[in-house]
């Protein structure tokens, strides 16, 4: 799991957004790619062959900082990479947030428990998002 801080690799982690979110999940191209693209720090997974298999976003928003669109190829999954994006995000992130910071994110039901590994809380009810059911989860860096 690599920053995707050049255009290519950027490419690369919209590939695997759009094969796990708008074709296996059917969540709407216009909702999974948003106007906050441009000031979301990416990450992007690849296999031995530099194609992509996994990616996440972080962004700054005024309630502190969002974790959004983590994606692992479906063949990939169980494999333990969704543990690697999940701890790679998080590393930079404190490389880059003050201690304290109010982390959050909308999980989808499946991943919970994967980010409470993390030390995220659920909060509040389930509630449907693009048509998938989510839990808001937070925890503070």
């Amino acid at each position: 799991m690599i920053p995707a801080t050049s255009e290519e690799l950027k490419k690369k982690s919209f590939i695997i957004r759009e094969e796990v979110f708008v074709v296996e999940q059917k969540v709407a191209a216009h909702e999974e790619f948003d106007e906050f693209e441009d000031e979301s720090h990416h990450f992007v997974a690849l296999d031995e062959n530099d194609n992509p298999i996994g990616s996440a976003r972080w962004r700054y928003t005024e309630k502190g900082i969002k974790l959004e669109r983590f994606t692992a190829k479906k063949t990939m999954r169980g494999m333990g990479l969704g543990t690697a994006i999940v701890k790679a995000v998080m590393e930079d992130i404190e490389q880059k947030a003050e201690k304290g910071t109010y982390l959050y994110m909308h999980a989808q039901l499946p991943a919970v428990p994967l980010y409470l590994k993390f030390g995220f809380q659920t909060k509040g009810d389930q509630f449907d998002e693009c048509g998938i059911m989510h839990y808001l989860m937070w925890r503070n860096l």
